[in-house]
């Protein structure tokens, strides 16, 4: 068996950073929640995507969730979120016992469609949070969307979880809304094993968010609890691997645009072949190289001639409003989603791949066009 290529894994820093952090936090006795690391990956996270603070949280999905209850999202709130995502964006709107509209996406981003979400506008002007996703590493349009939802005094979540290093006009993803939202699962450009965080502008909501993180205890000698809480913040351990990782940010935003411009370059030409879109206002960070298809070769053909060689692919994501959990909520939207999902493939792309991996996985794509 050949070694296996993976889609993205976690990658730690040559150089031992988060051995260094997570040594320190050892030697402290600092291994529980809170602490040092914890205190600064806060720092240095906010810092580097231009937000004033930052709640370091167990997962982004507890990020998300956090972000709905600090909006005031409640029981029957109607929530705006991008069809065209994981179910982590979509589960926590269900948390609130809100109800969620799910919006299309367009073909010039991969992202919420800001024509669908003005139609949702006028179709829902109750709504009470958008939230909108910054796909594989791609920004959506952000300055329609901030308009629309400034327009309608609506709160604005960003969920991004995939885009961390990503630029939209100049300005970091995530930082554009009310709130937004990384992950650091393990396939994440960066990663801590697990772990989230919450950014925003509004120190004093970010303040009551990680209050609510603490399982909500009240200041006082014995254990009281004035308001429901939650199991959500992040441990010391982890946020060192975090601080480590956040070193090496932009190696990784490096070569995963060189992962990517290697398979524009090497697979552009084949016929039906088309790139997921980088506009000239977006620097991504090429989370993962994805593409369509629109010839005799289907996703499905990728995927299995890769799996026979040990080579990680998966599609593109299924959007929410097609899941049978939420397919009984509204969309808004002309179907783009539908058409990104039954058409697109991500590709490895997993920055500890060499040129000899990333020629193994075109050579064996472009067979496909050759048999």
């Amino acid at each position: 068996m050949k070694d296996r290529i993976f889609l993205s894994s976690p990658h730690m820093s040559d150089e031992g950073f988060e051995l260094q952090y997570v040594h320190e936090a050892f030697q402290t006795n600092w291994i529980a929640p809170l602490g040092r690391n914890v205190d600064q990956f806060e720092k240095e996270l906010a810092a580097k995507v231009g937000s004033k603070s930052a709640a370091a949280l167990s997962s982004g999905t507890a990020a998300i969730h956090l972000a709905l209850q600090a909006a005031g999202v409640s029981e029957n709130d109607i929530v705006f979120c991008q069809s065209l995502t994981f179910s982590a964006t979509a589960n926590p709107i269900i948390y609130q016992n809100a109800i969620p509209v799910f919006i299309d996406s367009d073909y010039k981003t991969w992202n919420m469609c800001p024509e669908s979400l003005e139609q949702a506008f006028e179709r829902y002007p109750q709504v009470k949070a958008v939230i909108v996703v910054h796909l594989y590493g791609l920004s959506a349009d952000m300055d329609r969307i901030v308009e629309l939802c400034k327009k309608y005094d609506v709160v604005l979540i960003e969920d991004a979880a995939e885009s961390l290093g990503t630029y939209y006009k100049g300005k970091h993803t995530g930082s554009f809304g009310n709130y937004g939202v990384f992950s650091f699962n393990g396939n994440k450009i960066i990663t801590t094993s697990g772990g989230g965080m919450l950014v925003s502008d509004d120190e004093e909501r970010i303040a009551k968010c990680r209050f609510w993180a603490t399982q909500s205890r009240d200041q006082a000698r014995h254990y009281q609890h004035s308001e429901l809480g939650f199991n959500y913040r992040m441990s010391n351990v982890v946020a060192g691997i975090g601080r480590g990782q956040l070193q090496v940010l932009d190696q990784r935003v490096a070569k995963k645009k060189y992962i990517f411009e290697y398979y524009r370059r090497e697979l552009g030409p084949l016929e039906g072949v088309e790139f997921m879109p980088w506009n000239d206002w977006n620097e991504p960070n090429f989370w993962l190289s994805s593409m369509t298809l629109s010839g005799s070769v289907r996703p499905i053909d990728i995927i299995e001639a890769l799996e026979k060689e040990n080579i990680e692919s998966r599609p593109i994501w299924k959007p929410m409003h097609k899941q049978p959990f939420f397919e009984k909520y509204d969309f808004v939207g002309t179907g783009v989603s539908e058409k990104l999902f039954e058409n697109g493939i991500c590709l490895p792309s997993d920055t500890k791949m060499t040129d000899a991996d990333l020629q193994r996985v075109v050579e064996n794509i472009k067979k496909l066009w050759w048999e």
